[in-house]
């Protein structure tokens, strides 16, 4: 039975795997933040001038490093490029990163401390944010180097990796060195004041650059984006958009070879109860990367092959809801 209240997604029975012969691991490079989450769930309404009794935690947090710890908890060979403080949360951070098989690629910032995000969660599983990101915005474009992407099949960047000095120009020139290399750019609208901080057309502007392959979004997040209810306009920014709907599924945008036009299509659901939603489109986001790209490789249609990809990035987000997050050890 679902709980009262509880968010819910969909997801589709396991799949066979898309050939018979096991192929290499794709090789995946996430750009961006790698956080501590200060995750507060009160039991009830909170009330002003007084306590309430909850749950509250302190785990790994922040888009980037959220995609990447899936990445490689699904098989993928994943690199994390981040940035974080010479302190003890920085250090606990990388480790719990490395602890689910991904490679971190960290700058340790002197005088500034890792980034902390607290996020608090409603009876029904969604969230409010207040932002710290401290380190995480220090990435500076000279801190990449070459050899970090050199072999990626795969670059993602959330928006967040996008956007303020140096962080932004890290984020940009990480794509023009995973470009260089013949990968894939990946990108995720994240968040919907950051996309628009500067305004819509700034936005429209940064994305136009940015050209990605593949480009996800929710919903709510095109809307902004676009001014429009109807999604089809992420296609002028990239070639395939997937704009995830949470217990509504996921709709697949894709421009079709010469003559089709746009093929658009639904990849449904089965519910999950969830009492906290925090990572799940990440989860998402590291699932389809994964087996879109072992498909394409294996050489099967495009919409077979993003058929695949939706339906594995709902089981990775339906495993992100009903597994509590680990707390971070200090020890």
């Amino acid at each position: 039975m679902t709980p009262a209240g509880a968010a819910t997604i969909v997801v589709m029975p396991r799949l066979r795997p898309p050939g018979p012969r096991r192929r290499p691991a794709p090789r995946i490079v996430v750009v961006g933040d790698l956080v501590l989450d200060v995750v507060l769930a009160p039991e009830g309404p909170l009330q002003t001038g007084t306590d309430v009794p909850g749950r509250v935690s302190l785990v790994q947090g922040g888009s980037a490093a959220n995609t990447a710890r899936w990445l490689g908890r699904l098989g993928a060979n994943a690199s994390l490029v981040c940035a974080v403080g010479r302190d003890a949360t920085g250090r606990a951070l990388v480790s719990a990163v490395r602890s689910d098989g991904v490679t971190p690629r960290v700058v340790r910032v002197a005088g500034a401390r890792t980034g902390r995000i607290g996020v608090l969660v409603t009876a029904g599983g969604e969230r409010s944010f207040v932002q710290d990101r401290g380190a995480a915005l220090q990435l500076a474009p000279a801190d990449l180097r070459p050899e970090w992407f050199s072999r990626a099949d795969v670059l993602h960047v959330p928006t967040y990796s996008l956007l303020g000095e140096p962080l932004g120009l890290a984020g940009m020139r990480a794509v023009e060195l995973a470009r260089a290399a013949g990968a894939t750019i990946s990108a995720d609208l994240s968040s919907i004041v950051p996309l628009l901080a500067d305004g819509r057309e700034a936005a429209r502007a940064r994305m136009a650059e940015l050209n990605p392959d593949l480009l996800f979004a929710t919903a709510a997040e095109a809307e902004a984006l676009l001014g429009t209810t109807r999604p089809d306009g992420l296609l002028e920014f990239a070639p395939t958009a997937i704009v995830k709907r949470g217990p509504k599924g996921a709709t697949i945008l894709t421009r079709g070879s010469v003559g089709e036009g746009l093929l658009r299509f639904e990849v449904a659901t089965r519910q999950v109860a969830a009492l906290d939603t925090t990572g799940a489109g990440d989860a998402f986001t590291a699932g389809f990367l994964v087996v879109w790209f072992t498909a394409r490789a294996a050489g099967h249609p495009v919409t077979a092959s993003l058929q695949r990809a939706a339906l594995a990035g709902h089981r990775a987000a339906a495993r992100q809801l009903t597994t509590p997050r680990p707390e971070i050890s200090f020890d």
